[in-house]
């Protein structure tokens, strides 16, 4: 069983529109309501892989009954810690050109009573858990001790765990040691401070996480070739050349081939190469996390996997 972790979710409110006229008022948009959040993401996605997974997260008010009818209607499996403040809402206006408009409603506020049962409550799903993913931005003050305390709860239990969050408690997650991190550039420079404009300046950071207990790192930058850590080991990936409609949940979309390839036993070029495509297909696509593993087997060989510095030896241990 996979365990995802949202702490951040939202009701997602998209209309599209054949045709908006700036200054008017643009009827008859369709309408469709879904789940997001990040970890919520993942989840859609590990669905549609096939892979057995649940979620724990917050909800509440109005919004958070709609986001609770929302994932059933899905066919997610989702834990809620109820709040008293209303669920997160977006709203996502598309175009004829398919382009869509994102506008995010404020954070979500829980209190400390909350964050208590929600810690309770993902420490008793932890511990039935293979693999546990904190996905997604911490909404307020409260909420960030989580995830650090989830990563040494996992950690305790012998789980492998996956961090993909930005922000003010980034720093408490890494020092508390997950076994694999993603992060794009942008998070990592503001929420780290760190600068990142060379080659040498991004294996210096993967040395850094790796010293931290960080098994394995991907640095990822949106449609750019990126940077990624196996152990000690380094590599730069190279990103297919697609045509991007909606980069929204590519991240997300890699970090569940990333867990589709610890859960399968992969061998870590064919994994990256896996969730690499995962990614780049999300972003050729309006709906999100909704990848096949034959949409993303179709571009595989145009990810390369470069080794940077000292490769790692493969053995033959065939019999003769």
């Amino acid at each position: 069983m996979i365990l995802t972790v949202t702490l951040n979710p939202l009701l997602e409110q998209r209309f599209t529109f054949e045709k908006i006229i700036s200054g008017y008022k643009n009827r008859n948009g369709k309408l469709n309501i879904a789940a997001g959040g990040k970890g919520i993401n993942v989840s859609r996605q590990l669905n549609k892989l096939k892979l057995k997974n649940t979620s724990l997260t917050f909800s509440g008010g109005n919004y958070g009954k709609l986001f609770r009818e929302s994932v059933s209607a899905e066919g997610l499996n989702v834990a809620f810690i109820h709040t008293k403040s209303e669920t997160r809402i977006c709203s996502v206006v598309i175009n004829s050109d398919k382009k869509p408009h994102y506008y995010f409603g404020e954070n979500s506020k829980i209190s400390k009573d909350e964050t208590e049962k929600f810690i309770i409550k993902m420490e008793k799903m932890i511990r039935n858990c293979e693999i546990v993913i904190f996905s997604g931005s911490s909404p307020c003050e409260e909420t960030e001790i989580i995830y650090p305390t989830g990563i040494e709860i996992a950690n305790n239990y012998n789980k492998i765990c996956v961090c993909d969050t930005y922000g003010g408690h980034l720093e408490n997650c890494l020092s508390a040691s997950p076994h694999i991190m993603h992060n794009n550039e942008e998070e990592i420079k503001t929420s780290l401070n760190v600068r990142l404009i060379s080659e040498n300046d991004r294996i210096t950071l993967l040395n850094n996480l790796y010293k931290k207990g960080i098994k394995q790192v991907y640095l990822t930058c949106g449609e750019k070739n990126y940077y990624a850590s196996n152990f000690d080991f380094h590599y730069k990936v190279t990103v297919p050349k697609i045509e991007t409609l909606d980069p929204t949940g590519s991240g997300d979309a890699l970090v569940a081939g990333i867990v589709y390839g610890w859960h399968n036993n992969m061998k870590f070029e064919h994994q990256i190469k896996f969730a690499t495509a995962l990614g780049a297909v999300n972003a050729t696509m309006l709906d999100v996390c909704s990848v096949s593993s034959g949409e993303a087997n179709k571009i595989l060989d145009s990810v390369t996997v470069k080794p940077l510095g000292k490769k790692m030896k493969i053995l033959n241990d065939t019999p003769d």
